[in-house]
């Protein structure tokens, strides 16, 4: 497997960021780290190894980013629209400049793929519901969509943005979004054991959101004894890659 390392300086954040990228060719695939968590958490964590035949395959090209949680969604003692506008600078470094740059990087086609695990399946669901023009398909992992549960008692245009569970429900049905959603794949999974049941609420929330707004997804509620760990993580994301992929 083709794995490549990369530092490189994000004007959006004014800062240098790190990623990896592993592969050269398919889908192009965000995994986006856990809450606090780093650009190797995804390969430490075993989760790459798990997925390696669509890697080596050529069918999936997998890109790990750095996140900055640390400054946003997790400083609960800090400024609400601090907080949410250091949120909505990272979400511009992804979709401004490393989405394109990641481009570059491989042979791949399409719109990409966006998934990862309880945090990471928070900002899959930002990045694929905020732009279902560059993200085609979403598997989360554990996550809760509402951005509420991170930075509670507060609401502005920001927090708004970065909320499906929210901005989902006030879409008109005639917005152009509501198609490209109808054409994409939407694979939201949780367990029910332990330490699941905050992202089992958030996740059962979007799912009557998405059936309300008649957006099919396939959202799999795991049994009792799935808990919020990278054990189960590491059997559910094989499974689902083996739905999308041949």
């Amino acid at each position: 497997m083709n794995v490549r390392y990369f530092k490189e300086f994000s004007l959006e954040l004014n800062r240098d960021m790190e990623f990896k990228v592993y592969g050269d060719r398919g889908k192009l695939c965000f995994a986006f780290p856990p809450q606090n968590g780093k650009f190797f958490d995804f390969e430490n964590f075993g989760m790459v190894d798990c997925i390696a035949h669509w890697i080596e395959s050529g069918q999936v090209m997998l890109v790990c980013p750095d996140g900055i949680d640390g400054e946003s969604w997790s400083d609960k003692n800090g400024d609400p629209r601090r907080r949410i506008e250091m949120q909505e600078r990272w979400f511009r470094y992804i979709t401004r400049e490393l989405y394109p740059r990641t481009r570059q990087l491989g042979d791949t086609w399409g719109k990409a793929l966006a998934t990862g695990c309880s945090m990471g399946a928070v900002h899959a669901g930002i990045f694929f519901f905020r732009r279902p023009d560059l993200f085609d398909t979403i598997v989360g992992l554990s996550g809760t969509y509402n951005a509420n549960d991170f930075i509670p008692g507060y609401m502005d245009d920001l927090i708004y943005d970065n909320s499906p569970y929210h901005f989902l429900q006030n879409m008109p049905a005639d917005h152009p979004y509501m198609s490209l959603y109808r054409q994409s794949t939407i694979i939201l999974c949780v367990g029910q054991g332990a330490w699941e049941d905050e992202l089992l609420a958030g996740t059962r929330a979007l799912d009557g959101v998405l059936q309300a707004k008649g957006i099919p997804a396939w959202v799999d509620y795991w049994g009792y004894d799935v808990n919020h760990d990278w054990c189960w993580w590491q059997k559910q994301l094989p499974y689902f890659f083996g739905k999308i992929f041949n």
